[in-house]
């Protein structure tokens, strides 16, 4: 599955990256899709097969998955 992980903030997003590179988790940084946020502005869009919420830490804002390029499913909001 394909996930997008919105942050609170950069360093938020940035550390969540490190933290997939070390369990070797491909993922990649990229301007937040507006019509998900307007929060920070970086997301991670990851490939997972297991729970995301797992991967989920404080500075995580909500976690999408992704059903098409436009189309996404809201599984957590951290509000």
């Amino acid at each position: 599955m394909n996930y997008i992980f919105i942050f609170f903030s950069q360093s938020g997003a940035i550390m969540f990256k490190r933290q997939c590179d070390k369990k070797v988790i491909d993922c990649k940084l990229s301007p937040t899709p507006r019509a998900l946020s307007s929060s920070c502005g970086t997301c991670a869009t990851i490939e997972y097969d297991d729970d995301p919420l797992k991967l989920s830490t404080d500075e995580v804002e909500s976690i999408y998955k992704i059903k098409n390029e436009r189309n996404f499913e809201l599984i957590f909001d951290n509000y």
